[in-house]
């Protein structure tokens, strides 16, 4: 990008985080940005087009980190357990945020939508490869195959994400223990396999 649009994109950010993809207003982003309103039209073509963008950026950088964790050598349950630490950073950051807002307005905007698909499927494919590298290791992931796996903790962390952002601290407390919880499965079919 250039450093115009850069700064589109970070308004963008801190717009969608105080005010929602509902009440988004290109003129406050521009405003914040420190641009006038074209810009935003000339750079992304409107509101759809430029959280869009953000929600990539986003999720461009995250997956990165992904990347990098999981390819590391450390044990699965370790990395399992990074991914959870990571949620926390995650939902500080406004990624998560932005991401259920974009998963939100798919359902009435098929672009939106096809778009959102698009970029989860990058997720669900950094989860796949661990998954298949398990099931080298191990030989085996029991019933599931690695993409089973892979979709099931997908999910759970997509719903677990949707529960902590409706605010009920008993109900964020639950999602987060629950999706917890599974590492320690892990551990113990990891030193299990070993």
């Amino acid at each position: 990008m250039n450093p115009t649009a850069d700064r589109i994109i970070e308004a963008a950010r801190e717009r969608v985080l105080a005010d929602g993809f509902a009440a988004l207003s290109t003129r406050r982003v521009a405003d914040q940005a420190g641009v006038p309103l074209s810009q935003i039209h000339y750079h992304f073509g409107g509101k759809q087009g430029l959280v869009l963008a953000l929600l990539d950026y986003e999720n461009r950088r995250l997956i990165d980190r992904q990347r990098q964790m999981y390819g590391t050598e450390m044990p699965l349950w370790k990395r399992y357990e990074q991914a959870c630490d990571f949620l926390d950073d995650d939902l500080a950051s406004g990624y998560v945020r932005v991401l259920q807002e974009m998963i939100a307005a798919g359902w009435s905007d098929s672009a939106v939508a096809h778009r959102v698909l698009e970029l989860l499927q990058s997720w669900f494919e950094v989860l796949a490869e661990v998954a298949r590298e398990a099931e080298q290791r191990f030989g085996s992931l029991g019933p599931l195959r690695a993409e089973d796996v892979a979709g099931l903790i997908g999910l759970s962390f997509l719903g677990g994400e949707a529960v902590v952002l409706l605010g009920g601290t008993d109900w964020s407390s639950r999602a987060r223990d629950w999706l917890r919880s599974l590492g320690p499965l892990i551990r113990q079919f990891e030193e299990g396999a070993g």
